[in-house]
């Protein structure tokens, strides 16, 4: 039996008035989702632990069956392992996004859908006048930026202090932004305060020296003239040490080999700590617009040879963090319509049976516009599965789901079992 999850993330969502009180899972009523939850079983998830963020690096690793409390060193370290940074020992490695600011507030956490190839040239501008050498003897630098993908960037600080407390900016659209400014965590003692003082003063004084030269910038002056959103901040965040993590063929003696196929830097990360190869796909962006049918052909061709496969969609959370409740349907559809019925369709004619899993990793609704810890839907099919009496795939219909409420590593146990 193969094995390939298909993860929409932040699709789950609540009831909203404007949709006759549905969520929209239960309205968009996804053709293939809902055809799969009626052959196969579902259940709920909870997939943050206790005392940990609702993000996505948390629920993800959760999901694929990691326990956080061995393993979890934030989002930036995820990051350097996707964009190919390898981390030094003392090397504290935090996710930098580009964001916008206005009227003193977060507007967007994605500098006005900022493109890669623009961000680059920022990223190259920041080094230039930001990164800082240790000393002149050693000659390396004590900060410095690396380019991801869109928004989504890495600030690498050599001795910087992970117990630092830090917004991520996703979760405080139209918020002032100077409150959320970074802090050493509460109750550290003696050095470990002066450390973390040392690296939050060292954050803060980045941001701010970024809005002013990124002001100058002559993206965001040509921005400003066009009365567009502009790229006007860095906005670091989830920082930690390199993770110590076993890889899924470690874990799952019957996986063999593996794949994730993701346009997000966060997820490549967790799936190459994961043992898994990184599939990247031509026109995948991590927005609504990205290449659904080339996702579907790479995870169809990477079964044909993997034991594992793994597939992550973005836009259903990108909209949802935008309150675009249109867009999140849409996003929705695309998924089910132009990623999971190609899969389907194909993996029914494989000669090995293969056993699919769809969720999110956590809710994220269009109303709040933030990530929420609360449990999400999920169903699993393999053909042969008996099935349950669900007939559809949302938040409520799979509350009486066969599998009821798993918690954490529970559920890749499960999935894994068939």
């Amino acid at each position: 039996m193969k094995h390939i999850i298909i993860l929409g993330d932040g699709m789950a969502d609540h009831k909203v008035d404007r949709l006759g009180g549905k969520t929209l899972l239960q309205y968009a009523r996804p053709e293939y989702m809902n055809r799969l939850a009626k052959a196969g079983r579902t259940g709920r998830l909870v997939t943050v632990p206790e005392g940990f963020p609702p993000g996505s690096e948390v629920a993800n690793t959760a999901i694929l069956g990691y326990d956080l409390n061995k393993v979890y060193e934030g989002r930036g370290p995820l990051e350097a392992a996707s964009i190919g940074y390898e981390m030094h020992p003392n090397d504290f490695a935090i996710r930098c996004n580009i964001i916008t600011l206005e009227d003193g507030k977060i507007i967007t956490h994605n500098g006005g859908n900022l493109q890669t190839e623009d961000a680059r040239i920022l990223i190259d501008y920041l080094n230039e006048k930001l990164a800082k050498p240790i000393n002149e003897k050693e000659g390396c630098e004590r900060v410095k930026f690396i380019c991801g993908i869109q928004y989504r960037h890495l600030l690498v600080i050599k001795g910087g202090n992970k117990h630092i407390v830090c917004a991520p900016p996703h979760d405080h659209p139209n918020e002032e932004w100077r409150p959320l400014l970074v802090k050493p965590e509460d109750g550290l003692v003696g050095s470990d305060i002066v450390a973390a003082q040392s690296t939050a003063s060292l954050i803060n004084d980045l941001i701010l020296r970024s809005q002013e030269l990124l002001a100058k910038h002559p993206y965001n002056i040509e921005k400003a003239k066009r009365g567009e959103r502009q790229a006007n901040s860095i906005w670091p965040w989830s920082g930690g040490y390199r993770p110590s993590m076993q890889t899924l063929m470690q874990q799952y003696p019957q996986v063999k080999t593996g794949a994730v196929i993701s346009a997000v830097d966060l997820i490549q990360g967790i799936g190459k700590y994961a043992g898994l190869r990184i599939i990247k796909v031509a026109g995948a962006t991590g927005l609504a617009d990205t290449n659904y049918e080339g996702k579907a052909q790479a995870a169809i061709d990477a079964l044909q040879k993997d034991d594992f496969v793994f597939v992550h969609v973005e836009a259903t959370d990108e909209a949802g963090h935008d309150g675009d409740l249109n867009l999140k349907l849409k996003a929705i559809d695309y998924l089910d319509q132009r990623l999971i019925k190609p899969i389907v369709e194909a993996t029914e004619l494989m000669d090995e049976p293969v056993c699919i899993a769809i969720l999110p990793d956590h809710p994220t609704p269009v109303e709040q516009r933030i990530h929420v810890n609360e449990p999400v839907p999920f169903l699993i099919y393999y053909k042969g599965i008996e099935p349950d009496e669900t007939q559809f795939y949302d938040e409520e219909s799979c509350v009486t789901g066969s599998f009821g409420l798993l918690r954490l590593n529970e559920f890749m146990q499960t999935f894994m079992s068939f």
